[in-house]
């Protein structure tokens, strides 16, 4: 009760912020960005558009891949229209296609340009069952494994730039709350899901599912850099309930009395956008890696999500996933031990 009395007040956290805040509040004291490099997935709306706006605006270099590239140019003149001087460049990245991520890493190794932050942004909510090209359930192949390849092939650039810079990259998944509603065995069930005839398909278990993961992708990926000593934090973020395009795939009768009635609770795009912007730029997060953050505080995940061996598990089994010898070939049925 305390929580959502301070929630709907806006009431600033340890951090100084909280969930009225504003990316570009959050950011003010980011003095660091005119020097950066980022790539900010799903940024032609929502979310993503306000966070690389934001960024822009603080002197970032920014890195826009879209699966619509039409979608991206857009989103940079957009940018580029108030933020004068801007570096920015617009790129094709099809998240649900392990291929395109490879296509997409070579393309962006090709420019020679430094790598600081990596925002993992986009999100997709299939109402309808779907496979990827790879075989994997369309919501968690776009939202995590993709994600998972792409930060994958790219870590090495962020290690090799914060060396080079002495500028500490980041890493920022962003997940949501939904990732507690998701309970049982993440491979079994990814195995049910990923088949071509899948009966009783639960679009709302999926997406959760696909959020779960990203929280124990940022935990395990945190252990794994921390052990090699590299100059790299990743720390994964609960936007808040804002009306997307995400939620607007579906609209109708009953959408819009469910969004009238929880209006109070949604969140404007600037405010939902602060957490990501606070856990990608402010100097507050220096050297924390590892956490869960909402409304600008660090936060507590489900109790699935900060589980080690869980963890370990998912990145065993993502691993195969997204591994071209073909003589690895991942059975979610087999659940790993």
């Amino acid at each position: 009760m305390l929580h959502s009395i301070k929630y709907l007040a806006g009431s600033p956290g340890p951090s100084g912020f909280g969930s009225k805040s504003s990316a570009e509040h959050v950011s003010a004291s980011a003095l660091h960005l005119p020097s950066i490099t980022a790539i900010i997935t799903g940024a032609t709306s929502g979310i993503g558009a306000e966070t690389a706006r934001v960024l822009a605006k603080r002197g970032a270099r920014l890195i826009l891949p879209s699966r619509n590239l039409k979608a991206a140019e857009e989103a940079k003149a957009r940018i580029e229209a108030e933020c004068s001087g801007s570096e920015i460049i617009a790129m094709a990245l099809d998240l649900s296609s392990l291929a395109s991520v490879r296509t997409f890493v070579a393309q962006f190794e090709s420019l020679n340009l430094p790598l600081n932050l990596l925002v993992n942004n986009a999100g997709k909510f299939s109402h309808e069952h779907a496979i990827s090209e790879d075989g994997i359930e369309m919501t968690f192949a776009t939202n995590y494994l993709g994600h998972f390849l792409l930060t994958k092939l790219l870590v090495n650039t962020m290690v090799e730039t914060a060396k080079a810079t002495g500028i500490q990259g980041r890493i920022v998944n962003v997940s949501s709350s939904i990732h507690g509603w998701f309970s049982g065995d993440i491979i079994k069930y990814l195995g049910q899901i990923s088949r071509n005839k899948c009966r009783n398909y639960d679009a709302t278990r999926a997406y959760a599912l696909s959020k779960l993961a990203n929280v124990l992708h940022t935990h395990e990926l945190a252990r794994r850099l921390k052990k090699t000593g590299a100059n790299v934090t990743v720390n994964c973020v609960h936007p808040g309930i804002v009306r997307t395009r995400l939620t607007r795939d579906r609209e109708g009768f009953i959408t819009d009395l469910v969004f009238f009635i929880t209006s109070k609770l949604l969140k404007t795009i600037p405010q939902a956008a602060a957490t990501t912007c606070y856990v990608a730029a402010n100097p507050r997060l220096s050297n924390v890696t590892g956490k869960y953050f909402a409304d600008c505080n660090e936060a507590s995940p489900s109790k699935l999500a900060a589980s080690p061996t869980e963890a370990a598990r998912l990145w065993s089994a993502s691993e195969i996933m997204v591994n071209t010898n073909s003589k690895l070939v991942f059975n979610p049925n087999n659940a790993l031990d």
